[in-house]
């Protein structure tokens, strides 16, 4: 690989309020959305891989393969992504040089961005251009953890990276923003875009 550690987080604490159900379970290709994501953040090389759960917790571990992979327990999720990525980061290895951050409800992110980003990550920030806008993977070098840990509620990443206090590299990506699940039309964009 890169010759340092780099270690990807998976945020799939979400209790799925606006969809009902648990959208980390919903059936995509031969598994489930997270099982999906899960599968090509394995295939990625990443040294560590930690993937937070809160909302149906039980039934995720029940339904989902997470061997080798190092689950973290959310108890505050309804408070938004910050509480999953709090949790997170307190169990990144202490060699990493820094995490790559993904959605568990975006299965269309693929291994080679993924390997790309692992691989040319640097600096304190650095984010996906798509050709429709920014879009995970992100990438935070350990030097933005402990402003990391000290973010609240939903969308604090974006605002961070929006905020103007940090440069922020781009990673140029062919193609669309890929599509995350929050709502029923999501899942049925999702399901039409699998070729």
């Amino acid at each position: 690989m890169t010759g340092r550690w780099v270690t990807g987080v998976v945020l799939a604490a979400g209790g799925s309020r606006r969809l009902g159900t648990p959208k980390q379970l919903l059936p995509y290709r031969d598994t489930t959305v997270l099982g999906a994501t899960l599968d090509v953040a394995r295939s990625a090389g990443f040294d560590q891989l930690i993937v937070t759960l809160g909302g149906a917790a039980q039934a995720v571990r029940d339904a989902v393969s997470l061997d080798g992979i190092d689950v973290v327990a959310v108890g505050d999720f309804g408070t938004g992504c910050s509480a999953s990525l709090r949790v997170a980061l307190a169990r990144v290895h202490p060699h990493a040089a820094g995490i790559v951050l993904t959605l568990g409800d975006q299965p269309g992110v693929e291994s080679a961005t993924l390997r790309r980003i692992i691989a040319t990550g640097s600096g304190a920030v650095m984010v996906c251009r798509y050709a429709d806008g920014i879009g995970h993977p992100f990438w935070f070098g350990r030097s933005m953890f402990g402003e990391l840990v000290q973010l609240h509620g939903d969308k604090a990443v974006w605002k961070l990276i929006r905020s103007g206090r940090h440069p922020v590299r781009e990673l140029a990506v062919d193609g669309p923003v890929p599509l995350d699940v929050d709502t029923w039309d999501d899942y049925r964009r999702l399901l039409e875009s699998v070729p």
